[in-house]
């Protein structure tokens, strides 16, 4: 019987969409129609569970699935026993505590006898303990930016990526206790044949990402400065340089991280670069 890596994804929410779509990058084509909780990959040996993210935890560590991706917000909240293999670096986001917008707020101990609202009830305890706070938890799920307008809370503990749920309910974030972003994780016992399944798998996935960070940029540069432009290009190894038809003018090719994309733009062309061509990398195997 032929081995298959089990992977359980989200259904539907916040992940679903990027989670789909980096597995897909990693060119692996499964049919995920509407409704539809199971699938099997036409062209890796991967099945693909759709399931709620707070259940993800569970059944990895149950073994129902080998791997999943989850957001660590809800990972850490559930405090089962697995591991993480790889962050994913998509689903980014910060569980905060938040007061009302019109309240003032001189620092953490301002949170003492306060009633505060939240679904992630294991990770704020964590949080007031360790900062010696004593206050009065109210778990509820769904609708928690509410609960200060309706009086059932003093501040709130939710998720925050771009604030504008907390500002359109009156809110403002006061305390950042914990960032999350989407990550792989794994129960503790694959077997063999599951273990070389993943690392497969990992192989294309960072492929993917490395490429997200990447650009690929060609230039037209003078002869007479090419020393000084390839030591502002990084590249993988070294750029490569190809004779032009036009004499004195080299073509040079390279790789240019995201992060100093602009600034290193600005170099080349102090440096007499011209011509300078941005192309997005669809892989990046290294």
């Amino acid at each position: 019987m032929k081995t298959t890596l089990k992977i359980a994804i989200q259904k539907s929410g916040r992940l679903n969409e990027d989670s789909i779509k980096i597995l897909k990058e990693s060119g692996i084509e499964f049919n995920n129609g509407l409704n539809k909780l199971k699938a099997d990959a036409i062209n890796f040996p991967l099945e693909v569970f759709f399931l709620r993210d707070d259940d993800i935890p569970q059944y990895v560590e149950d073994g129902v699935a080998d791997i999943g991706i989850v957001g660590e917000n809800v990972l850490f909240e559930k405090n089962k026993n697995v591991f993480i293999v790889d962050k994913l670096g998509f689903g980014k986001c910060k569980l905060s505590i938040a007061i009302p917008k019109n309240q003032k707020y001189n620092g953490i101990q301002d949170l003492n006898k306060k009633r505060i609202a939240t679904s992630y009830s294991f990770l704020l305890t964590k949080f007031l303990k360790k900062n010696k706070i004593n206050a009065e938890i109210h778990e509820i799920s769904g609708s928690v930016e509410i609960a200060p307008s309706i009086g059932l809370a003093d501040a709130v503990c939710d998720l925050v990526s771009s604030g504008s749920t907390l500002f359109t309910n009156g809110l403002k974030e006061v305390e950042v206790i914990f960032n999350s972003q989407a990550v792989l994780i794994s129960n503790n016992k694959l077997q063999k044949e599951k273990q070389l399944i993943l690392e497969k798998l990992l192989f294309r996935i960072n492929s993917v990402k490395k490429s997200k960070n990447n650009k690929y940029i060609l230039l037209n540069a003078p002869n007479e400065n090419l020393d000084a432009i390839c030591k502002i290009l990084p590249g993988m190894k070294s750029p490569t340089i190809l004779p032009l038809a036009e004499k004195g003018w080299s073509s040079v090719h390279s790789v240019v991280n995201e992060n100093d994309f602009w600034e290193i733009i600005e170099k080349l062309k102090s440096k007499g670069a011209q011509g300078i061509l941005v192309v997005p990398i669809e892989k990046m195997i290294v």
